[in-house]
């Protein structure tokens, strides 16, 4: 099976989901907020994380379990400690509200933590982190959402797909950035497959009677699996925890017993972290970094994790869109 697809300038996909969010409850400030993390996900090739979310996000206003009018408190709690009271709303709005508190922080005394409740993030992690590395700091963050990956070893979802980024800055360059599910595969990318008939690798998941498959539409029925066994899975716990009580929210299965259901982002946390190398290690390390990646770059194969995002956007031409996600978008626009 072959998606159609249809060319789009990024300011028409920016006005096409703002549109969207707009027709739907949001206000000016946070449809642009959303609107603005979703191009620049289709800017850097992370469709799943684009258009693709704008009928989720929808639905979660429709149902008014987000509030489109939301705006985010921040709270100091020490100088280096902030929580954030996303107040019911998208996650782009409070990340603009609390990461210039926590980067200021950062660089004034080497680290400061970020916690942000009742949030409803539905977006890539990278933007995040990179805003972070952007400004010196090294950038490390993660969300649970709602159980879809079993524990290693089992066959009953616990984990959300419970993804992470890291960043470290490049004075001058773009930094290193990686944003990874820790399960096998991002629930969007399983998604995505599944509408266009294409195979995903043997380990990904399994079909709701427990059976290894290729098929990502019977893997969407049933479980994903952690990455790399028992390592990812013991990752993706860890991530529980960081995104779940450290920052006075809800684990994964917490989060889903309180939603309804709407098929939009479900409520819940996000650890943000941001560390100075400068003020840690007390010099700096900029040359350092710039002499191992030197050696890392000169194997055979490699890439400095980030590259493929920074080199997409290099491209502000048109991007190629599916078709009938476009006019599904378009309609909830109009």
């Amino acid at each position: 099976m072959t998606s159609t697809t249809t060319e789009l300038s990024l300011d028409e996909i920016f006005n096409l989901a703002k549109a969207a969010l707009i027709n739907n409850g949001a206000n000016e400030e946070n449809a642009d907020a959303v609107a603005t993390t979703v191009t620049n996900a289709e800017r850097d090739g992370s469709v799943s994380h684009g258009l693709f979310r704008i009928p989720g996000y929808v639905k979660a206003l429709q149902s008014n379990k987000v509030d489109g009018s939301a705006k985010p408190e921040i709270e100091e709690v020490t100088p280096t400690i902030f929580r954030c009271d996303a107040h019911n709303g998208f996650a782009p709005l409070a990340h603009k509200h609390g990461l210039q508190k926590l980067i200021q922080a950062a660089q004034a005394f080497g680290i400061a933590g970020l916690a942000i409740q009742r949030c409803h993030h539905f977006a890539a992690l990278w933007p995040e982190v990179e805003a972070i590395s952007d400004e010196g700091l090294v950038g490390l963050t993660s969300v649970s959402y709602t159980p879809a990956v079993a524990p290693s070893g089992g066959t009953t979802a616990l984990y959300g797909t419970n993804p992470m980024a890291f960043s470290w800055p490049r004075p001058g360059k773009n930094p290193i950035v990686f944003d990874m599910a820790t399960a096998s595969m991002a629930k969007g990318e399983i998604q995505i497959a599944a509408r266009d008939g294409h195979a995903v690798p043997l380990g990904t998941g399994l079909s709701a009677s427990g059976e290894l498959t290729t098929d990502a539409a019977e893997i969407d029925k049933g479980v994903l699996l952690p990455f790399g066994g028992h390592k990812g899975s013991v990752i993706a716990l860890m991530i529980e925890l960081l995104s779940g009580p450290l920052v006075g929210e809800t684990f994964s299965y917490e989060s889903k017993e309180r939603d309804n259901g709407d098929g939009g982002p479900v409520q819940g946390g996000q650890f943000i972290l941001a560390m100075s190398p400068k003020i840690l290690s007390g010099k700096d390390t900029s040359k350092q970094t710039e002499d191992f990646l030197e050696k890392y770059k000169s194997i055979d194969g490699v890439r400095v994790p980030g590259a493929r995002r920074h080199n997409n956007r290099k491209d502000t031409g048109p991007r190629q869109v599916n078709t009938a996600l476009i006019e599904t978008v378009s309609n909830l626009g109009s």
